[in-house]
């Protein structure tokens, strides 16, 4: 071979098996396990993906101009131009938007579907159970959302984000824009229209919805159909695992602070990536006052330090413990329970992992040593 397409290089997402592409006098083609795939003029860049479940391979050939979706070595009709391939999460389905001519349609397990103006992005979304798909398109000005097939009303604009199905798949929510106003769509029925479009999630059970929007300056959550407080700004909102519990960071003036359940609590300089534990009974998140950083732990301000890593805290399995990686000076250590551990040259990027309620590990940094740490916690 002549050489590995630069950035082709992908594993699969169990890791066990490589896929690439190559250029041979020439032309382009794809390596699966080692196995050659057809030679084209050239594969698409960044178009190499596999399937969730590591099964399935998929990229985007070219030759003569004209565009190929491959997928497990097979080659679809050609195209004017093919959108990101998206796998269902089980592996099975599969779909992309595609180009002829002037108009656009999803191709859905090797079906055509109804041509439009446009799809949004040029991408199509599959249910977290894999049997229902939806994405966006524009008829002339207006648009809709197709939903197994079907479309939905039209309106004069559809928010950006992708549709957004609940974890059970049954149901689907979007934002709707009509003349300057815009509203979420869930289950086809319309809530309240407002000034902007904010982020839109369903609880885990599928059985609540909550977004956050804007009227006038002001932003707030509304959770279930029901308006909170207006603030100054709101950050990314949070269901329990259990789904009854939600909270947000709400920022008023230069102060920011959680909102749990409805209520607020102690305004800080800056505050947010909560996460609640796996019981949905406690909550963390990490809050700053000054040029201080600490973990906050179902109310309780821990020590202070000079940073707190991005993706800390983090609970164990039972909920009982709660770890963080803090850093002092030039030093990082992991916070176990408020006990701070030993301190190493490098921990950021370290993530911890609790192998059981009582141990966990990560990878940390001395000198030019990178070591695994196992803790067993008493």
């Amino acid at each position: 071979y002549d050489g590995i397409i630069k950035g082709s290089l992908i594993f699969t997402p169990d890791s066990k098996r490589v896929v690439y592409a190559v250029e041979v006098s020439g032309k382009h083609l794809v390596m699966v396990d080692g196995k050659e795939g057809k030679a084209y003029d050239r594969i698409a860049q960044g178009s190499l993906v596999f399937s969730p479940d590591s099964k399935r391979v998929a990229y985007v050939a070219i030759a003569s101009k004209k565009l190929f979706v491959v997928v497990d070595g097979q080659e679809s009709k050609p195209y004017d131009g093919i959108g990101t391939l998206v796998f269902s999460q089980d592996g099975k389905r599969v779909a992309y938007a595609t180009k002829i001519g002037n108009k656009a349609l999803v191709v859905v397990d090797g079906k055509e579907g109804k041509p439009y103006d446009d799809i949004m992005h040029g991408t199509p979304v599959f249910s977290p159970d894999g049997k229902r798909e939806a994405y966006s398109v524009r008829f002339g000005t207006k648009w809709s959302v197709v939903i197994d097939g079907k479309e939905g009303k039209r309106y004069d604009g559809i928010g950006k984000g992708i549709p957004v199905f609940s974890p059970d798949s049954k149901r689907l929510a979007y934002w709707a824009m009509s003349g300057s106003k815009w509203s979420v769509v869930v289950d086809g029925k319309e809530d309240k229209s407002y000034d902007g479009n904010g982020a839109l999630l369903f609880s885990p059970d599928g059985k609540r919805v909550a977004y956050w929007t804007i009227s006038g300056n002001k932003g707030f959550v509304v959770v279930d159909g029901k308006e909170d407080k207006h603030y100054d700004g709101i950050g990314e909102i949070v269901f329990s695992p259990n789904s009854k519990r939600l909270d947000y960071m709400a920022q008023a003036g230069t102060k920011q602070f959680m909102v749990v359940d409805g209520k607020e609590g102690k305004h800080y300089d800056s505050a947010g990536g909560s996460l609640f534990s796996s019981d949905s009974k406690r909550l963390a998140y990490a809050a700053r006052t000054g040029n201080r950083w600490f973990v906050v732990v179902d109310g309780r301000e821990g020590k202070h330090h000079d940073g707190i890593t991005e993706d800390s805290p983090i609970f164990s399995p039972d909920g009982r413990r709660v770890a963080y990686v803090a850093v002092s000076g030039n030093k990082g250590l992991v916070v176990v329970d408020g006990k701070e551990g030993k301190p190493f040259d490098g921990l950021k990027g370290s993530r911890i992992v609790f192998d059981s309620p009582d141990s966990l590990q990560y990878l940390a940094r001395r000198g030019d040593g990178v070591y695994l740490v196992e803790e067993k916690l008493k």
